[in-house]
């Protein structure tokens, strides 16, 4: 194996044990919230994007359209979120988030940034700075 390899082998597997990690960490903060991780990453896609129909969450979440419309029955049930008809075009409902979606995307998040923050406390602001422009790399670079 050439040293380019062992640099990509080893960047991928870094890679696949962080993220492990984090999905692991972040699974942990969601059993405090009464909220699934499936039904937190649609409830992340609707705060992000705006209100969606069950057709497009599925495509955004690659979900079945009957796995999205049961994550939103529940979400529904917890005040997290509501179906709402379109003012464009009345046979279109949208998934809208409430406050309670909004507040607890918010909590959620800053328990995420605290374990990031506990994680790269030994990093100076430089350190830190690079590892960002490093991560904008290969975020930008996986877009294509």
């Amino acid at each position: 194996m050439t040293e380019k390899e062992n640099n990509i082998s080893e960047i991928e597997l870094l890679l696949r044990q962080l993220c492990f990690k984090i999905k692991k960490n972040g699974r942990v903060i969601l059993e405090d919230f009464n909220i699934s991780p499936p039904q937190f990453d649609a409830l992340q896609y609707l705060v992000n994007c705006g209100d969606l129909t069950i057709s497009e969450l599925s495509c955004k979440l690659y979900l079945a359209p009957s796995t999205i419309t049961d994550l939103v029955d529940r979400m529904e049930k917890n005040d997290l979120v509501e179906r709402a008809r379109s003012t464009e075009d009345r046979r279109t409902v949208k998934v809208r988030v409430l406050p309670k979606g909004h507040k607890l995307i918010e909590e959620v998040i800053k328990l995420r940034r605290e374990y990031i923050s506990k994680s790269l406390i030994n990093l100076s602001s430089e350190e830190k700075a690079q590892f960002t422009k490093y991560l904008t790399v290969l975020n930008d670079a996986s877009d294509n």
